[in-house]
């Protein structure tokens, strides 16, 4: 009997309606939510300089105040993440919520992971938050103990499916193999509805039923072997495909060893296979032990930044554009510590709309000081209203400069950082960190494969033919090229170097890339450094957290083998 567990949530604001969702569509024995994200531990560290008592996802409170009943009913467990920065907090508010509707839930959590305290002594300097990454013992060590529910600090988010996967199988500290495979599908399940189709390039060749529906949340049919199929319920949206798990397995990864604090998985060693209509069984992930330290988001406020968007109409663009640069600049009392320009040419020659006339001008600006970021800045913007170029307008009025955040990560020795499960009784258990650790270390380049033989090609788009998934690891930015057959594999493995991939976009031209073949996914990753600047929060281009980067690269042109199209 395989271990279903499902996801209902891959992000702080995910759709309200997936717990009942998942709940009611089929056969389920754990329900996972992932609320965290480096973007919304600093939402929640500023929630808790408000209020000490908040600091975790509130959302998950009002969706179990509906659901929590039906899963009791159900003999669901839930686990998740949502205790964000006080899972006591949130511990006891579900403690409370379950007397007053007098459901017998017995509820638990994992903490241990806030290290705000003990920043300075960890030299971590002063951050607003500082959380470890725990693994999944203390999850299993709840369920193991009876726990309904089972709340979390900063986890890994694979362990959410790791810690379930542990208690219901008895897995060991060294099964590695089962626990990577456990990881892998952890990482399938983690961003919900986006292995299901949701974000995935070929959406266009879902039928229009599958496409109208509400997507559905993917659900990990988990073996004792640690290997899985991935599903979801029947007469949800969406599809589940080996493509569809190959975008998200790419997702947000370095290379072939993805390091946790439980295991490091082997990305190279993963098979995927079509089991069925919407069912792709994951098999042949290797594990190994994980690295000694664990990985700290850090994340301090680094500022105040303000925008302002000039609208630039018709003829003269750059003309406009250069008078309204010089004009703004000229009239600050005091230069922003940055200012960044972008001209968008989003005009169209001879357009039959305003709007399909009009170019946008982007002024970005950060400062320590929120009166230099704030009116002084935006207040000069709109005093050229009637003295600038023609057509003035902007996208919207002057406004006050807000707070951002900068996101950085940081390693620790895993002894030292607690690791505690608070049991339903109230007892507190002590997780010991991994005794058998290996340092981290790339794998060796593999061979490519034999390149396609010689032959007439055409220039084309490159998502005609390969399909991509990107993202965002603080400042850098995360770009996973797939394609589609074995032979598209063979060109893409040659064709598209670091180099290349440089010279089809431009704004990486003078950034360190790193290039990581995936030959079992016929993919290969490239990880940008430096493309995002500060991080999300500091909204450093136009796509902060580069979730449509693989879309641009797919809409660039290349000389492609006509064997392939």
């Amino acid at each position: 009997m395989t271990l279903r567990i499902g996801n209902a949530s891959g992000f702080y604001g995910d759709r309200f309606s997936a717990v009942r969702e998942m709940l009611t569509g089929g056969p389920l024995d754990v329900l996972t939510g992932d609320y965290l994200a480096e973007l919304t531990m600093l939402i929640l560290g500023r929630d808790r300089l408000k209020d000490a008592n908040r600091g975790y996802a509130r959302t998950f409170l009002r969706q179990l105040e509906e659901n929590l009943g039906l899963a009791v009913d159900r003999g669901v467990k839930i686990v998740t993440n949502a205790g964000g920065l006080n899972p006591a907090g949130l511990a006891g508010a579900l403690r409370e919520l379950a007397d007053r509707l007098g459901i017998p839930a017995n509820i638990a959590y994992v903490t241990g992971d806030d290290l705000l305290d003990r920043a300075e002594e960890l030299n971590l300097g002063e951050p607003l938050t500082a959380n470890a990454y725990l693994g999944g013992w203390g999850i299993a060590e709840c369920l193991r103990a009876g726990a309904d529910v089972v709340v979390t600090g900063r986890v890994t988010d694979a362990s959410l499916v790791v810690g379930p996967a542990a208690a219901h199988y008895g897995w060991s500290r060294t099964d590695y193999d089962a626990l990577a495979g456990a990881v892998v599908a952890g990482h399938v399940l983690e961003c919900g509805a986006q292995t299901t189709g949701g974000n995935y390039s070929f959406f266009t060749e879902l039928s229009t039923e599958q496409r109208r529906a509400p997507f559905g949340f993917p659900i990990a049919e988990i073996e004792a072997s640690g290997d899985s199929v991935i599903t979801k319920h029947d007469g949800t949206g969406g599809a589940i495909t080996t493509e569809t798990v190959t975008a998200q397995l790419l997702y947000e990864i370095t290379g072939a060893r993805y390091a946790g604090p439980d295991v490091t998985a082997r990305f190279d060693t993963i098979r995927l296979e079509q089991d069925g209509p919407d069912r792709v069984r994951i098999s042949g992930v290797r594990g190994e032990a994980p690295p000694p330290t664990l990985k700290v988001c850090l994340n301090t406020l680094g500022g105040f930044r303000n925008e302002t968007t000039f609208v630039l109409t018709g003829l003269d663009i750059e003309a406009k554009a250069e008078l309204a640069k010089a004009q703004l600049e000229s009239g600050l009392a005091k230069r922003p510590a940055e200012l960044r320009w972008t001209l968008a040419r989003t005009d169209h020659p001879d357009a039959d709309t305003e709007e399909a006339a009009s170019a946008l001008l982007h002024c970005a600006v950060r400062d320590p000081d929120p009166k230099v970021a704030g009116r002084a800045f935006s207040g000069a913007a709109i005093e050229l209203a009637l003295a600038s170029y023609p057509g003035f307008h902007v996208t919207a009025p002057p406004s006050d400069a807000s707070p951002y955040g900068v996101y950085q990560a940081e390693y620790v020795p895993a002894e030292a950082v607690e690791h505690i499960a608070v049991l339903p009784d109230g007892r507190r258990v002590a997780i010991a960190p991994a005794a058998d650790t290996l340092p981290l270390a790339d794998v060796d380049e593999p061979q490519p494969p034999p390149p396609l033989p010689g032959g007439p090609s055409s220039r084309a788009p490159l998502g005609t033919v390969l399909g991509a998934r990107s993202g965002d690891k603080g400042g850098n930015a995360n770009l996973g090229v797939w394609a589609r057959t074995d032979e598209g594999y063979r060109w893409l493995a040659h064709a598209l170097t670091t180099e290349k991939l440089r010279e089809l976009l431009p704004e990486t031209a003078e950034l360190p890339i790193q290039r990581h073949p995936l030959p079992n996914l016929r993919a290969v990753n490239f990880v940008i450094e430096g493309l995002l600047g500060l991080g999300v929060a500091a909204q450093h281009r136009f796509d902060p957290q580069a979730k449509a980067l693989g879309e641009w690269l797919r809409a660039r042109t290349a000389d492609i083998p006509d064997t392939l199209r």
